[in-house]
């Protein structure tokens, strides 16, 4: 046995969840800690439409979610540690850089580079967790992880005011390689390696194919991916807008971090909250019951805002109740997704991480681009996303909602 693995062998449930959490937190915090620098960064480099600033965050997207189709089919051939310690360095490495970028071109590649180091902590973070769990305990596990992971955003945005406050923005990224560096050192330390060596598949191009066959031919599957990637755009067309909704529509200023906060504290709560109903509720039945209120109160919003002025009140608590719905929708829907193809997780992983994140990004960004002084693109956004990824549950239960499928109970 390995030094390594002989160190993990006594990894407790919570430390395992919150390594976890904290692989995938890095990827936040590359999106969340930047959301305040966005105009200081566009005036430094030249960007005269500030709709061009979201290519900052959309370049990241990119890139974070087209590795991840090689970090799959990687991570079920050599296990999930060396992978994911490739893309951490890669990740800090694309951070340190970004520091002395001339250019905004320049920025965006780098972006880009270290949105491929970030895939790595996506695709491994998921992989293990299948590895490990299944059914209904396998939901928890992530409901958990998402609950530890959405601190990150509730943190972020307030952590880069206050380094824009004590430096120039190119600090952000400095501090976004100390904290991944400080993430590596933990997951060398105390990271198992989950996958047995029986289990591991040849690195060849037909055994490769053949895995993304399995998971595109599974239509529940495929299905369920499809829905979190709508209702990740749905997210990521906010998250591209937040910070001329709370600063240019409501004038909050510099206490738009708070704002920002307090919307992803309820994803948090959320997030716990389903944790504790998963296993005795089960995961269809809270995700169709989430996405129907998702949809309904992002209806109500858009033709509210469409008749009257909204006030800062009225958006942020139809907001809080989205958010809400959000955080029970997005890890039930990933935990269905990759409940069947534990055989290839990693591949699986990797699939549905590239078309959430490449098609969330896109479509997040052609909302963003919308973007008109009012919050009426982003709640039309909302309600086409959400009935777009009912429509995806509804095929992936041959027109059945709040069924228990073939849910395992462990």
């Amino acid at each position: 046995m390995s030094a390594s693995s002989a160190s993990s062998r006594d990894v407790s449930r919570p430390e395992f969840i919150a390594l976890i959490a904290g692989l995938m937190a890095l990827n936040a915090l590359a999106i969340d800690v930047m959301l305040p620098a966005l105009p200081y960064m566009g005036h430094a480099l030249g960007v005269a439409d500030e709709n061009d600033r979201h290519f900052v965050l959309t370049a990241y997207m990119l890139g974070f979610g087209a590795a991840q189709l090689a970090f799959g089919p990687l991570s079920d051939r050599f296990g999930r540690r060396a992978p994911l310690f490739v893309g951490l360095v890669i990740y800090a490495a694309a951070a340190c850089a970004a520091v002395f970028s001339p250019n905004f071109a320049t920025l965006l590649a780098l972006r880009f580079v270290q949105g491929v180091g970030a895939a790595g902590t996506r695709v491994i973070a998921t992989s293990v967790v299948r590895d490990r769990f299944h059914g209904r305990a396998m939901a928890e596990v992530m409901s958990l992880v998402f609950m530890v992971f959405m601190i990150v955003p509730v943190v972020a945005p307030a952590i880069g005011q206050v380094i824009l406050l004590t430096g120039p923005w190119e600090y952000i990224f400095l501090f976004m390689a100390a904290v991944s560096v400080a993430i590596t050192v933990w997951a060398v330390l105390r990271l198992p390696e989950t996958l047995a060596p029986e289990r591991r598949r040849p690195l060849r191009a037909d055994v490769v194919l053949d895995g993304f066959r399995i998971v595109l031919s599974n239509r529940s599957a495929i299905m369920y991916g499809l829905a979190g990637t709508f209702i990740f755009s749905a997210l990521f067309g906010f998250i591209n807008t937040s910070q001329q909704i709370y600063v240019d529509i409501y004038g909050l200023g510099a206490l738009f971090p708070l704002a920002f906060a307090f919307q992803a504290s309820l994803m948090a709560v959320s997030s716990y909250t389903n944790s504790r109903m998963v296993r005795r509720i089960g995961m269809r039945r809270l995700s169709h019951a989430a996405i129907l209120i998702f949809t309904a109160v992002s209806g109500l919003w858009l033709v509210l805002a469409l008749t009257l002025p909204m006030p800062l009140w009225l958006f942020m608590t139809l907001l809080c109740v989205i958010m809400f719905m959000f955080g029970w929708s997005a890890s039930n829907m990933n935990s269905l997704s990759l409940e069947p193809l534990g055989a290839v997780a990693g591949t699986a992983s990797s699939v549905f991480g590239f078309i959430q994140t490449v098609g969330g990004a896109v479509l997040g960004t052609i909302v963003g681009s919308f973007f008109d002084g009012t919050v009426v693109p982003i709640a039309a956004g909302y309600v086409v996303f959400g009935l777009l990824a009912l429509g995806c549950i509804l095929i992936a239960e041959k027109g059945r909602l709040f069924g228990v499928g073939e849910e395992y109970r462990a």
